[in-house]
């Protein structure tokens, strides 16, 4: 009764209006007040705060005695049962907002690992998150790792390799970036480092808090394109991962599927796994053109006929060809280990539907695609014909993926096509069967993608 007459009558005839109406002017009413609780929403906190404490701990806050403020005392607990009814009511209003508009709990924390080659898209498809801003994204750490570790002859180098590489990857998955201090040449001082490798294609590590002031007379080797920032501060950069809902890594220097397994069944890492793969003859065409140097007895051979093409190149294509199958047939063998948590998906499929291919991705790896990324696919998949930079990722996607194949002389394609023919096969990549075919626009040389590469 004492609660009663120190509530206001206008609260209980309130109350009792709501009591008496359905739930559809309650849910009315309340959006209202819900709007008005959420911006006063600091104010609450502590209010809530002071109401939690004792009686006598608020008297000796004010400097008086409990039984001198009786008063006080009946108008707190009024206060607090409405503060209880008002956050139940609000909970229940948010849940039901949230079934209104669709959103969805983002749910546990996501680790993506595109696995790819050299030139076969990863870039590209590698900004499809680099794009969300709740990912963190990481542009090829590997690359520190290849350039410092000393790899043995014969068999032995590719498991050493690997074992490391796989390492490396669980604590970067971690937000462990400290790791990259064994590798960084020359090696950061007080965590701080201008030469991480292709910093700029990382947002995470251009944005705030990670983007500090730069620093006069630093050489920044990799520096961020879109605004100046100092040196990078792995410290920052550690603390921007682990703020951020989810993490992504691009590599092209992990091949072996089968190493992962302790990183998909750690129970601190939710990782999925989509493994980016290309027609040979156009990863080929592609190196010749971006690592010219490498491949200039390929060129000779190919256009001159001057210098006979070594056996041991061809054998170094036909063993990249082969452990990119392998791996991709023990992902399609869905594995218990494995199962959901590989997914294929070939270059030339997503240049001919690069929306329709990143929903795919993103539903795979249980995460919404943003407008801010599909923002960014159309601009950057209808590019004019002179941006197509070697490595640029604005590309006229539908034109471009095909392209190879009008300049490569039929020759070098079946090389190519001898040292691949498992791996072609599998991917559903046609050979050619002569020239004519491999220069006939109406004669595809892709099969339709399969199901089965989804989990």
């Amino acid at each position: 009764m004492e609660i009663r007459c120190a509530l206001p009558q206008d609260i209980w005839e309130l109350l009792h209006f709501l009591k008496m109406r359905s739930k559809y002017a309650v849910l009315l009413v309340f959006i209202v007040s819900l709007i008005i609780i959420e911006k006063e929403n600091n104010f609450i906190s502590r209010v809530s705060d002071k109401l939690k404490q004792s009686p006598q701990a608020l008297a000796e806050a004010n400097g008086t005695e409990t039984s001198q403020a009786p008063a006080e005392n009946r108008s707190l607990a009024s206060l607090q049962e409405l503060d209880t009814a008002f956050s139940q009511l609000r909970s229940h209003l948010h849940n039901i907002t949230l079934q209104l508009e669709g959103d969805r709990d983002p749910g546990p924390r996501r680790h993506v690992l595109l696995m790819a080659t050299t030139r076969t898209g990863s870039s590209f498809v590698g900004e499809f998150f680099n794009q969300q801003g709740n990912i963190f994204y990481l542009f090829e750490p590997l690359w520190h790792v290849e350039k410092m570790v000393t790899f043995l002859p014969g068999s032995a180098s590719a498991v050493v390799s690997a074992l490391v590489y796989r390492d490396v990857l669980k604590q970067l998955f971690l937000c462990d970036l400290y790791i990259l201090e064994n590798f960084i040449s020359p090696a950061p001082e007080d965590h701080l480092t201008p030469f991480l490798f292709r910093r700029g294609s990382s947002q995470s590590l251009c944005e705030e808090p990670v983007c500090t002031p730069s620093a006069k007379k630093v050489f920044e080797k990799y520096y961020c394109k879109n605004r100046r920032c100092g040196p990078l501060n792995i410290t920052l950069a550690t603390e921007a991962c682990r703020h951020k809902e989810h993490v992504a890594l691009k590599t092209v220097r992990f091949r072996q599927l089968d190493f992962l397994q302790p990183l998909v069944e750690d129970p601190r890492l939710d990782l999925r796994i989509i493994q980016l793969v290309r027609d040979p003859r156009a990863v080929l065409a592609s190196r010749m053109v971006a690592f010219s140097a490498k491949y200039e007895t390929w060129k000779k051979w190919a256009t001159e006929g001057e210098a006979p093409l070594q056996e041991e190149e061809v054998q170094r294509l036909r063993g990249n060809c082969e452990s990119i199958r392998v791996s991709a047939e023990l992902g399609l063998r869905r594995p218990s280990w494995l199962r959901g948590r590989y997914m294929l998906v070939r270059y030339e499929d997503v240049a001919r539907a690069p929306l329709q291919k990143a929903e795919e991705m993103y539903r795979f790896a249980g995460l919404p695609l943003t407008p801010q990324v599909e923002e960014w696919i159309s601009k950057n998949t209808q590019a004019p014909r002179d941006s197509n930079g070697v490595y640029s990722t604005c590309k006229n996607s539908s034109e471009q993926f095909e392209k190879w194949r009008f300049n490569m002389p039929f020759k070098l394609a079946q090389v190519v096509q001898d040292a691949c023919a498992p791996a072609m096969q599998l991917f559903g990549y046609k050979l050619a069967s002569s020239p004519a075919a491999l220069a006939n626009r109406s004669f595809s040389l892709l099969e339709e993608a399969q199901p089965s590469w989804v989990t």
